[in-house]
This record gives C-alpha cells, structure tokens and sequence, in this order.
C-alpha cells in the first residue's frame, strides 16, 4: 500500500505500480477558487472544502479490497466575478478552467488512470457550468452538489441557498483548518438571509448587487467544528458512493 493518499507524494514506480495490481486506482481532483468569504474565512475556503472532501474520502478507502483513492494537487483558482468588487478574488476565464481540468485529466487517462473525480465546492453558475462540460468532454466524474438530488442531503442553510461564508462553509473550514477562520470576527457578524441562486436567476450579477456588503450570506456566527465534521461526513460518503458508481460501471461493460 503506498504511504500517501496524495498522488503528488509518489514517486513515478509507485505511481505505475498501482496501475499493476491491487485495487482500482481513483484520482480525486479538488477545484476552488480564490474569493472573500466575509471578514471571518480564508480566501481559499472553496479550495479548502474540496481538498478536505477528497481527503476524508480516500482516507475512508484505505483499506478497500477493491478500489483506492488518492488526491491530486488542486486546482485552487476559478470563475469568481460575482465577488470582484473585493480586494483578494481572483478570476479566471471559462476556457482557462476547461482547460486546465480537461488537460489534467486526459494526461492522467493516457497513462492508464481511467477513474477520475473532480470535486468542486464553488458555485458560480458560469464555474459550474464549465465543470460540467469538462467532466463531460473529458470523460469523468464529477461531484456536484448543486445537483438537487444531492443537496437534499446536505444542511438547511445550504438548501436555503444561503451558504455563502455562512454556517455551512464556515463550519467546513473549522473543522478541517480551524486556524484560517478568525473566530471573534465569525462570533459578531450578524446573519444576513439570502437565496443566492433566486438572486442569481434574477440577474443579479454581484455580492453588493445582493446585499452582501461584506461577502457573506447566511449565519457564520453560528459555525461549529462538530457541524462541520457531519457534513464533510456526508459528502465523502457522497463522493464514495460516486466512487464505487463508476468503477462499478466499468466493470459492467
């Protein structure tokens, strides 16, 4: 068994070897971006999330007899205009991210990686839209859980579409890199209660066009570590069962 979950750790025979024998290899590829997420969370909280989803996931198959995941380096910038008013987003185009994921994950298929995931935890609609076409075009899975089979399963606040920096993001981050959230901040900012994708079907093109004058929607101040912890329980469950899907479905044909 490789010493690492992370791809990046290995070493190239290593690499090559779990393409030999042993359980079937399952790349995880974590995508973000670099936004504010209000006065209280790091910039990368979307990156954050995705590493930390592709984490507990792989780390859960540890010791499956038949299928292994390991995390690949991730891909930490996105389509992020909404939240351009601010000092720290960063932007990139469509074609830049179709690129950059469509290019990784065909590199990886030459080799004989033929099971890949991305995983996403940034919800621009145009950075979501461009996920779907390169998972499409590109030939692998994708977690979405804007999807709303699968955002049935996740927090209130979420399905309210309210998570923006909120309770559900927050407590994501305490409960993976707690030292990023800037706790007495979090405690004293006031809930502001939005259905950002109404919003966004609206027209609404921006944070402060929504009212998000410090970019963040929902609850923060009542983020918990333990909240946190149950939902990145579900979503690595989520993804394994994504997981098993596609190998599954492999196998069949």
């Amino acid at each position: 068994m490789p010493a690492s979950i992370y791809f990046a750790d290995l070493t190239s025979p290593r690499a090559r070897a779990l393409l030999d024998s042993g359980p079937v290899p399952v790349l995880l590829l974590p995508v973000g971006a670099v936004e504010p997420h209000g006065p209280h969370a790091p910039l990368g909280t979307d990156s954050v999330i995705s590493a930390a989803i592709c984490k507990h996931a792989a780390l859960s198959l540890g010791d499956d007899p038949t299928v292994r995941a390991f995390v690949l380096p991730e891909i930490a910038y996105g389509v992020t205009r909404y939240s351009a008013a601010f000092t720290g987003a960063i932007t990139i185009s469509e074609g830049t991210l179709h690129a950059m994921v469509v290019e990784v994950c065909a590199s990886l298929r030459a080799q004989g990686f033929g099971h890949l995931v991305i995983v996403n935890s940034h919800f621009e609609p145009a950075h979501v839209a461009t996920l779907r076409k390169a998972a499409e075009d590109a030939g692998v899975g994708f977690l979405d859980v804007t999807r709303r089979a699968v955002a049935e399963q996740l927090t209130a606040e979420f399905q309210r579409g309210a998570a923006h920096a909120g309770r559900y993001e927050t407590s994501l981050v305490l409960s993976s890199r707690p030292e990023l959230v800037e706790a007495e901040t979090m405690r004293r900012l006031p809930a502001y209660e939005l259905d950002m994708p109404a919003a966004m079907a609206a027209g609404q093109t921006d944070f402060l066009a929504m009212g998000m004058d410090r970019a963040y929607c929902g609850a923060p101040a009542e983020a918990t570590a333990a909240e946190g912890e149950e939902t990145l329980a579900t979503l690595s469950r989520l993804l394994v069962d994504l997981i098993r899907e596609r190998v599954q479905a492999t196998i069949r044909t």
